[in-house]
């Protein structure tokens, strides 16, 4: 192989791959359907996108299928045509997931599964190991603040900590050493069809750690676990389980915590992203790092020094008259807990949130749950539906969530076009703008609005 062309190339998983490669000298190329920041860096690392769906536009160099191997993602339609260019002529055609089976497989690979807080958790891991004297190679579904990208290259160490991704059963390719399971909620029934199904798949990804490795999983989780003979079982939460915090003080903008271990209790760790739902996070990180290596000074000063993830909690403005933030939370249950981590910051102000709900089938199965979660607010602002992958469905639309909003929210529909409108003619105290979608791409602008006030 010495060209590796991506079909979803813009995707977050996959620009660390497009980078591994990439700074392994394979040419490294591909599509996606809109630029982006993301895509702008990629493109100034060396790494060959266009974003028209058309097999003519694609480099020569690509076009060899005895030295190209083509990785897609499974949110690419079926009738793309150059995926199925590439198919119908014999390429290798590989899924994302495979080929980082196929580089992780001779490496212990600390894998962090579940239906939301698996990016949060694997990048304050990945931090955790990188800054001691362990190391670690990561291929991360965020950008991580502290370093700037999604990736992370060791030469020395055999650790790489990997977001193993549930959506399409992509996880089922990995073989962690060990693995964190940070939640089973019900997500993806456009693929899995039932909750059932879903929770299947999380059994069956235990079953996958090796032996001699460990599962961590967060107390409470629906899905039956089934780890191999000789893989530890541990379980974490906030607040009980194997690895949990006790002691907790939250006062003046910090968080600090002892962290309760079978292995080593650590006192006074100081969240350097000091957000209540990083309490939680923050203990099934250490908890992975502690089980493989990191001594209590190590896994202190990881901590203090972790900086987040873009669009994670991701505080644009912060000051004493207005604060603007940026969180990726699309479901329910993500939305309930970035609501409830702003009302324990926040309880004596004003929260407004402008939310994007993200997929048709998505809002179709949980609108009433993501209604539960935003009347937590005291302000909620829905734009039309994010379609991502998807069509239209008759009748799904953001007046679902809204019509079962709280009795007493002030509420209000627009569309996303009409977001910078909305933020210029109003003034704010907390806004959090919610979503997996594109809104994000807007709060530079929001931020500036808001800063001119």
């Amino acid at each position: 192989m010495k060209a590796i062309y991506f079909i979803g190339a813009g995707g977050i998983g996959m620009s660390a791959l497009e980078r591994y490669f990439n700074q392994n000298g394979y040419k490294v190329g591909g599509y996606d359907k809109t630029p982006s920041a993301l895509t702008d860096s990629l493109i100034s690392e060396g790494i060959d996108i266009h974003f028209e769906d058309n097999i003519d536009a694609v480099d020569k160099a690509f076009k060899d299928k005895e030295s190209t191997v083509v990785c897609y993602t499974p949110a690419i339609p079926k009738d793309h045509g150059e995926l199925n260019y590439f198919l119908q002529n014999g390429f290798m055609v590989m899924k994302r997931a495979q080929i980082l089976g196929m580089l992780t497989a001779d490496k212990k690979g600390l894998c962090f599964a579940g239906t939301h807080g698996k990016t949060t958790t694997s990048t304050m891991c990945a931090h955790l190991m990188h800054q001691s004297s362990l190391d670690c190679n990561a291929f991360l579904g965020g950008i991580s603040k502290n370093y700037g990208t999604n990736y992370i290259l060791s030469e020395n160490s055999d650790f790489v900590v990997i977001e193993a991704d549930e959506f399409d059963r992509s996880f089922h390719w990995l073989r962690p050493w060990m693995s964190v399971i940070t939640s089973t909620d019900a997500d993806h029934l456009d693929i899995y069809g039932t909750e059932e199904a879903y929770l299947e798949s999380f059994r069956h990804y235990s079953t996958l750690i090796k032996p001699g490795g460990a599962l961590i999983v967060k107390e409470g989780i629906k899905a039956k676990i089934e780890p191999q003979e000789g893989v530890r079982l541990y379980t974490y939460s906030r607040n009980c389980g194997d690895f949990h915090a006790e002691n907790i003080r939250i006062a003046n903008g910090t968080i600090t915590f002892d962290f309760i271990s079978p292995i080593e209790t650590v006192c006074n760790v100081a969240l350097g992203q000091p957000i209540p739902v990083n309490i939680e996070n923050g203990v099934a990180a250490m908890a992975m790092a502690q089980l493989n290596g990191l001594t209590a000074e190590e896994l202190r000063k990881g901590m203090e020094t972790y900086g987040g993830v873009d669009r994670r909690f991701d505080f644009k403005i912060k000051d004493s008259r207005h604060v603007l933030l940026s969180d990726y939370a699309h479901h329910p249950k993500e939305v309930m807990q970035s609501a409830m981590s702003l009302r324990e910051l926040y309880s004596d102000r004003k929260i407004t949130a402008i939310f994007q709900p993200h997929l048709y089938t998505r809002t179709r199965d949980f609108y009433k749950e993501f209604a539960e979660a935003l009347s937590v607010l005291d302000e909620v602002v829905l734009t039309d539906i994010y379609p991502a992958r998807e069509q239209p469905i008759e009748g799904v639309t953001s007046q679902l969530i809204y019509d079962n909003l709280a009795e007493g929210i002030s509420k209000t529909l627009i569309k996303s076009t009409e977001v910078l409108d909305f933020v210029s003619s109003r003034d704010f105290d907390v806004l959090v703008i919610l979503g997996a979608g594109d809104l994000d791409n807007k709060c530079g602008e929001i931020a500036e609005i808001i800063k001119k006030k």
